[in-house]
């Protein structure tokens, strides 16, 4: 039987995911954890086949940070990454991470047990693309990669110095993204823009980057 723990820093979460897995013959829950801390740790120290991790924990190392320390200590755990967040990079960091497979919250395009069981198989289950979001006037999908990188950081609260030093490119052109990025969001400033964009998931900045303020 394959033993699973499951990662996640919301309680309503673990037993959602815990009900199916004990309702299963195949799957045995052997653990609930609530970052990516705990994790590692119990890894280490216990014997698991799978895991369902989230990525945005509060509180603790974030699931696609622990995704890759597990798999360089145990490569032969399976990881399915579970996350309602729609934050464009993560499909590429988990896949260069080596995890196994990708599952939204909210779309369940495919059953999770189901994707528990082909991951197991060996198969790699992956989406598609992100789901689609609206921002103020405009949809995930209207922002260049670029203009999202932008974005990514506006959500940390960095300056045009930051942001032009972080994405080496100039402080005139990341005023320009942001310009272009208001006049198609609508929205009336970058406080405005940074906020909507990281309650929505879109674009979520690095822990390690994140600033108090989000400056005008």
């Amino acid at each position: 039987m394959t033993k699973v723990a499951i990662v996640d820093d919301q309680n309503i979460t673990r037993q959602f995911f815990s009900y199916f897995i004990k309702e299963s013959e195949d799957f045995e829950l052997v653990a609930t954890l609530k970052n990516g801390e705990e994790a590692i740790e119990y890894c280490c120290g216990s014997d698991v086949d799978l895991i369902l991790m989230d990525i945005v924990m509060i509180g603790g190392m974030n699931g696609l940070d622990a995704s890759k320390e597990i798999k360089k200590l145990k490569p032969e755990i399976k990881i399915i990454i579970i996350t309602s967040m729609p934050e464009v990079s993560y499909i590429d960091k988990a896949r260069s991470i080596g995890v196994d497979s990708f599952w939204y919250k909210e779309l369940e395009e495919v059953p999770i047990l189901a994707v528990m069981e082909r991951t197991m198989k060996g198969e790699h289950i992956y989406p598609d693309t992100t789901p689609e979001l609206s921002i103020g006037n405009a949809k995930s999908t209207d922002f260049s990669e670029m203009e999202l990188d932008v974005l990514r950081e506006v959500t940390t609260g960095a300056t045009n110095k930051e942001i032009s030093e972080k994405l080496y490119i100039s402080p005139a052109t990341v005023n320009y993204y942001i310009n272009d990025l208001l006049a198609k969001t609508g929205y009336k400033n970058r406080v405005q823009l940074a906020v909507k964009a990281r309650l929505e998931g879109l674009v979520i900045g690095n822990d390690s980057d994140d600033k108090k303020d989000i400056k005008e």
